[in-house]
């Protein structure tokens, strides 16, 4: 390999202290915390503006997210991605430790979030990695909702009597679009995979305080214009793996996720997908090979960035792996 070519890239991980964060990443996903405690977020791959992912693996090591696309640009992103985003990258990559639940919060949509943060929006979707028994997450509405009986339940702490809650088991997928109102339950670990916005308006925080004794700050009215008050019959994302099949799980406007769980050797074609590739490891290890018999090796709490460029990967598992596997969709 020429120093010019790229390669599956590995990025440094952004931790990310938080109220409600657990000891998960360091005891499950293997990331180092140095000591620190509470620690939630684990920022896998960003472009998010004083966040920008560096390149932890090969030549390009030491180098940022934001310089690699300016340099290889549609060889790194593909060209219709580079076309549409520019040096921008489109997605957000994070595994989060929920040792206690958090805040309820929406997030607004594309057009919300230009008019008011000149931001894109934020729809997202959850794989839960690890669930404690009898832990719940909450998605949506548990019945037809308006923009003032929400007000009204905020302001009479009942917020909750009106939400969807669901028990979860590891493997367990929940696509969140823009304005479905939801909150990570405590005692789960999931990989969220997201569009690159860092906006959220929380909404109800359980009546905790921070470290300093304050109550942290909520979005009430902001919230009003962004949620989607509609009761839907199913707000889990049901599919069937597989085995050694790439299945897909979700297809909306801005990522396409399918889970690969496999146990022998499995080629993977990118070629009509003119897209990078992210390979998230949520379960056991593996080999990427590619090129010329050259490899590269994850385990569970990695994450590679596959360019545009390189357009066929096999994945070779060490006992039985299971890995997302998330690019911008052709629509």
């Amino acid at each position: 390999m020429t120093s010019t070519q790229l390669y599956p890239l590995k990025f440094t991980p952004i931790l990310k202290d938080r109220i409600w964060g657990g000891n998960k990443l360091e005891t499950v996903l293997n990331k180092s915390l140095n000591g620190q405690s509470g620690i939630g977020e684990s920022w896998e791959l960003s472009g998010v503006d004083g966040d920008i992912s560096v390149v932890e693996n090969g030549f390009l090591k030491g180098n940022n997210l934001s310089e690699l696309i300016e340099i290889y640009m549609g060889d790194l992103v593909g060209e219709r991605v580079f076309a549409k985003f520019g040096t921008e990258f489109p997605l957000l990559i994070k595994f989060i430790d929920a040792r206690e639940a958090l805040s309820i919060q929406v997030h607004p949509d594309d057009k919300l979030a230009e008019e008011r943060h000149s931001s894109f929006g934020k729809t997202e979707m959850w794989y839960v990695m690890q669930a404690e028994e009898g832990a719940q997450l909450i998605s949506g509405f548990n019945q037809k909702v308006t923009p003032e009986t929400y007000v009204e339940a905020v302001k009479n702490n009942t917020l909750e009597d009106i939400l969807a809650q669901h028990k979860v088991a590891s493997g367990d997928v929940f696509f969140m679009p823009a304005g479905r109102v939801h909150a990570i339950g405590a005692g789960i670990l999931i990989a969220e995979i997201q569009q690159t916005s860092d906006i959220t308006y929380r909404i109800y925080d359980f009546n905790r305080r921070d470290a300093n004794g304050n109550s942290r700050e909520l979005h009430t009215e902001l919230a009003v214009d962004a949620i989607d008050y509609k009761k839907y019959d199913n707000y889990r994302t049901d599919y069937k793996p597989q085995l050694n099949t790439a299945v897909e799980v979700v297809k909306s406007p801005y990522f396409q996720t399918n889970v690969l769980e496999a146990e022998n050797a499995v080629a993977r074609d990118y070629y009509p997908l003119d897209s990078f590739v992210i390979l998230i490891c949520v379960e056991g290890e593996a080999t990427i090979t590619y090129g010329n018999n050259l490899h590269e090796t994850m385990k569970i709490g990695d994450t590679i960035l596959v360019p545009a460029d390189l357009r066929q990967i096999t994945i070779m598992p060490n006992g039985k792996t299971k890995i997302l596997e998330t690019f911008m969709p052709v629509i």
